[in-house]
């Protein structure tokens, strides 16, 4: 009876969101980031930090059929190692002190496009969507694409609802329009962004919640419109050429 019900246990589905431990896992993190503080306590990380996630995102992702059927792709894709990329890095930490997802658009796993994001730590719960670091040439199609769009564009961003719940751009812009642009055109603050993309910050208890997954679902939701038009001028380049036969097209 005793094997039965810790069978039972072991089968139990996790639930779609982080307990106290899990947080408190990473604030251990924060002030042990070596490799023998985690490895004694991996087991740990992998039932209150992992599974959890795994849990959320699928749940996420369940969700995003309705708004975003193109981003939907295994748990296993989207969460975000919580080991570092130490090799080019100064910083030579090996973990994040945060743990993260990414819902990248099919066909762009391998470069950036427009996506879904979240991340959690100790700190709060960054909710995120738009391009942060698109290619060179994705850079130029967006901007192409802001040139003929950027009424379409503002309409997105200016629904109460949005920005309600989201701040204004992050991150860079360049300076000076980039060349090739016309330098009055009413879409430079646009076009001179290097990433476009909101987000927002809820405090880290936000996660413990047993609705957290619906929480993120909500904010995707919102900015799916934005998601959609970045990734626009990018579908076509993502699609797969097609061969030509016998030098015919």
């Amino acid at each position: 009876m005793v094997s039965k019900a810790k069978n039972a246990t072991a089968a139990a589905p996790v639930s779609a969101h982080l307990r106290p431990e899990g947080l408190k896992f990473l604030r251990g993190l924060e002030k042990h980031n070596d490799r023998e503080w985690f490895q004694s306590r991996k087991a740990i990380y992998e039932a209150e930090l992992k599974e959890p996630m795994l849990a959320i995102v699928r749940k996420i992702t369940d969700a995003m059929m309705e708004f975003a059927p193109h981003h939907v792709r295994p748990a296993e894709k989207s969460l975000f190692r919580i080991y570092r990329d130490t090799r080019f890095s100064h910083n030579k930490l090996p973990y994040k002190t945060h743990v993260a997802a990414w819902w990248s658009h099919m066909g762009m796993e391998k470069t950036s496009g427009a996506g879904y994001y979240f991340q959690v730590s100790p700190k709060g719960v960054v909710i995120a969507a738009g391009a942060y670091m698109p290619e060179k040439e994705q850079l130029a199609a967006i901007r192409h694409w802001l040139l003929e769009n950027h009424a379409e564009f503002r309409k997105i961003l200016a629904r109460p609802a949005v920005k309600k719940a989201f701040q204004e751009f992050e991150g860079e812009a360049l300076t000076r329009p980039p060349k090739g642009f016309p330098c009055e055109h009413p879409a430079m603050d646009l076009i001179k962004q290097k990433q476009w993309g909101l987000s927002t910050t809820v405090a880290a208890e936000t996660a413990l919640e047993p609705n957290f997954a619906q929480t993120v679902i909500k904010h995707f939701k919102l900015l799916a419109p934005l998601v959609d038009a970045l990734n626009t001028p990018l579908e076509g380049a993502a699609a797969p050429k097609k061969k030509v036969l016998f030098g015919l097209k």
